[in-house]
């Protein structure tokens, strides 16, 4: 049925009703919904199979919690997921502490954070920077662009063409320049970067030609793109986040001190080495914010 008649009416019918659903959003107080969205996924969410998917993982990676442990930090997962769905229909809504017009929506930042992106602004070179499915993970990209740097974001677009357009439509003002995963993506980023634009990406899904990298004490496949940028480059790598704070609605964002490549014997950045050190950040992330990470993704496979 792919570009059947039948087809592309589904799809343009479902786009239209993306569209009204975030526009009837967008006219709600976003805390209020937030907190009703979020308590409603609560509920909800443990009928569905990633709930499963989410407890074996959960279990294997921390063994050492109780059933009980575990099912609290689900349902952490399930509300942090029912408050994104609210905040995405509210992005130009945020703003970073000290830059531009401050809204009631401020990401805030430790002291770190500014004297690592004050030493990248001095540097005068390029960055590539990876993100990972925490709190709202739509949030460093718009923070990226909302204290002034200039920056591209790697992102996979929906499956139905007409939700893709309306969600690109919506991130293209307030994120930088959007480059869609495919072929040329590497070359695309990597042009980028020579040229002075900062990059970033998630990652921290599973990539089936990926390399092996250790996680939580398992193995599993990252994508090799960061340190195939790197190598390339030779620029920086730093990690970037946000944290959901206590009240559900309001964030603190971090720049993560860089992460140095790992070198193989003749003095190039070794991929999967480096890679690991990737993703030993983002389980240190993962760690001190258990409830705050997509668990209902299969990470091993």
């Amino acid at each position: 049925m792919t570009g059947s008649p039948l087809k592309n009416l589904l799809d343009k019918t479902v786009g239209a009703l993306t569209v009204s659903l975030l526009y009837g959003i967008k006219h709600t107080d976003r805390r209020r919904m937030a907190n009703l969205a979020g308590a409603f996924m609560r509920k909800v969410g443990p009928l569905f199979k990633e709930h499963r998917i989410g407890r074996d993982q959960l279990r294997a990676a921390f063994p050492e919690k109780s059933d009980r442990e575990i099912e609290h930090i689900l349902g952490g997962v399930w509300d942090n997921l029912g408050r994104i769905a609210i905040e995405f229909a509210h992005l130009d809504e945020f703003s970073v502490e000290g830059f531009g017009k401050q809204t009631a929506d401020l990401i805030t930042y430790p002291p770190q954070s500014q004297e690592r992106y004050d030493w990248i602004m001095k540097s005068g070179k390029a960055a590539i920077g990876f993100a990972a499915h925490l709190a709202n993970w739509e949030l460093p990209g718009i923070g990226a662009k909302l204290i002034g740097v200039k920056s591209a974001v790697l992102f996979r677009r929906p499956n139905i063409d007409a939700v893709s357009d309306v969600i690109v439509k919506l991130r293209e003002p307030l994120m930088g320049e959007l480059i869609p995963t495919g072929l040329d993506a590497p070359v695309k980023l990597a042009r980028l970067l020579q040229s002075g634009v900062h990059v970033g990406m998630l990652a921290d899904q599973h990539y089936s030609k990926g390399v092996e990298v250790t996680f939580f004490g398992r193995p599993c496949l990252a994508n090799p793109l960061i340190a195939m940028l790197a190598r390339q480059t030779e620029l920086p790598i730093y990690g970037m986040r946000v944290v959901r704070k206590p009240d559900g609605n309001s964030f603190w964002g971090e720049i993560s001190a860089p992460v140095k490549p790992a070198r193989d014997a003749g003095g190039r950045v070794d991929i999967k080495g480096t890679m690991q050190a990737v993703t030993s950040v983002i389980e240190g992330w993962i760690r001190q914010f258990p409830e705050q990470w997509l668990w209902l993704h299969r990470r091993w496979r």
